[in-house]
């Protein structure tokens, strides 16, 4: 077992309580738009959308949205609209294959060499895309248990060399519950990094404070943190501070967004993304496809249009800005890229 390295106080430690911030989050969504001066909208919510799949977003992040924008590409993402009511086919509840890979205890295991945690059915935001908003979270996380199940079956495959805990988001947990996991994964001698998928430093940067940060640099791996924004709006000076103290801890940040209708289908958001990204010391990683999820299909951008963005992005951005545009599709040994990889375009004659 490879030491773990001494923990280190950070200024981060004096930060507001995320706990808090995470009760006075805004569940009803005439609430929201009240806020935004939007009670227009209040209209379009869609009654059952809104009650199977509740709204959820921290006050914080309702900051960062446009005063009387009924467009606001953040609001979009979190608004419970009467679209969600379409049935329309091809969209359905596993629009992954998480159901055929779940092997329990909350261990979803679907590429050589890494196994994922659905560590928690909590998160701070509910996105209207979420490709788990119908994952049976009652009956299957991996805290649940104390992690005894889904450690078991880490240490029983030795091709596992890399964890990912996702969720829900697994900075819903509490830092203590963190390190109960991390103290039995040390033990596995093959697991060689950690990666944590969150949303919570983007729509709730107080989790990243003095606790979570000593538990970071406790970690004997390389640890790699993917956070979700599909906005360059999603970023604030708090979200900067949150993003610098994750690299003060050793993390290696990534940016995952998804294309979304509405949200971010042109160049210039995009490219927007990817350098106010940057600007916070996250390199991008994927642009996602939308993952075909009832509920989500007012989203979708087609194929076609998305390779066209994807392209005119590559002319305009630096290679190391342009994120890997890919699908994830059921039974795959890993993400579909759906464009290849950039390369610069031949000198002229002229």
């Amino acid at each position: 077992m490879i030491p773990a390295a001494p923990i280190r106080p950070h200024p981060a430690a004096a930060s507001p309580d995320w706990r808090r911030a995470w009760r006075e989050a805004v569940r009803d969504p005439r609430e929201l738009l009240a806020m935004l001066g939007l009670e227009s909208l209040a209209g379009r919510i869609a009654p059952e959308a809104a009650s199977a799949f509740p709204l959820r977003v921290p006050r914080g992040f309702v900051a960062r949205m446009r005063h009387g924008d009924p467009g606001d590409p953040l609001l979009r993402q979190v608004l419970p609209l009467d679209d969600e009511d379409r049935i329309v086919p091809g969209f359905s509840a596993d629009a992954v294959g998480d159901e055929a890979a779940r092997r329990g205890g909350g261990l979803i295991h679907k590429y050589r060499g890494r196994a994922l945690l659905v560590a928690t059915g909590s998160c701070a935001v509910h996105c209207r895309y979420c490709f788990r908003r119908h994952y049976p979270y009652a009956e299957d996380t991996a805290a649940a248990a104390g992690w005894r199940e889904a450690v078991a079956a880490i240490a029983a495959d030795h091709t596992i060399e890399e964890v990912i805990l996702s969720g829900g988001d697994p900075l819903s947990l509490a830092d203590h519950k963190l390190t109960e996991l991390t103290d039995a994964l040390c033990g596995i001698p093959h697991v060689r990094r950690l990666r944590i998928h969150t949303r919570l430093p983007i729509v709730l940067p107080e989790r990243v404070n003095g606790g979570f940060l000593a538990w970071l640099r406790s970690l004997p791996w390389p640890v790699v943190v993917v956070v979700h924004a599909n906005h360059a709006n999603e970023f604030d000076a708090n979200v900067d501070a949150a993003m610098a103290a994750l690299r003060d801890a050793g993390a290696t940040l990534l940016n995952q967004s998804v294309l979304l209708r509405g949200v971010n289908d042109s160049v210039e958001a995009l490219a927007n993304l990817c350098e106010r990204g940057f600007a916070a010391g996250v390199l991008p990683y994927y642009l996602h496809q939308l993952d075909r999820v009832a509920g989500a299909a007012h989203f979708e951008v087609g194929d076609a249009e998305a390779l066209a963005l994807h392209a005119a992005l590559a002319a305009r951005v630096p290679g190391y800005l342009l994120p890997r545009l890919v699908r994830e599709i059921a039974g795959d040994p890993g993400k579909r890229a759906l464009a290849p990889a950039w390369t610069p375009p031949p000198p002229s004659c002229n």
